[in-house]
């Protein structure tokens, strides 16, 4: 079974940005929401080991879903640039999924203020996918 290993950076208002490794030294820069202590559709999932399955997102289409995290379903990886905590002003196009890109800057979100985010996050989750091809794999967050 393929694998892949999440290693996150620091947790700020402004998102939780990583480094996702995958098969020989392919690499993704992540954006996922802030550490809330697991609150749905305010935090980033826990540290830990998913499975991961392909599936038909009724909101993203064909995309890997993470399972067996505690309290939380429909927890995806899809493309998104922002992942602030909204309640702190800070602009996010996620719930509590992973977002994949190719590198990680800042840009002006929708307030008008710059903000750490995902970049070239398509043309990521694309190439992303076509490595993964469709197959479970094991999903290690640290």
């Amino acid at each position: 079974m393929k694998a892949a290993t999440l290693t996150r950076g620091t947790s700020t208002d402004e998102g939780t940005h990583g480094v996702l490794l995958v098969g020989e030294g392919v690499t993704f820069t992540t954006g996922e929401l802030p550490w809330r202590d697991n609150h749905h559709g305010l935090s980033c999932i826990p540290v830990g080991t998913y499975l991961c399955k392909w599936i038909n997102s009724p909101k993203h289409g064909m995309c890997y879903q993470v399972q067996g995290v505690p309290d939380r379903d429909m927890i995806e990886i899809h493309a998104a640039n922002f992942s602030g905590d909204t309640v702190a002003g800070w602009e996010s196009e996620l719930l509590g999924c992973i977002a994949l890109g190719k590198s990680i800057g800042l840009l002006t979100n929708k307030f008008g203020k710059a903000q750490l985010a995902v970049f070239s996050s398509r043309v990521a989750i694309s190439e992303f996918n076509n490595i993964m091809g469709g197959e479970d794999f094991m999903l290690e967050v640290k």
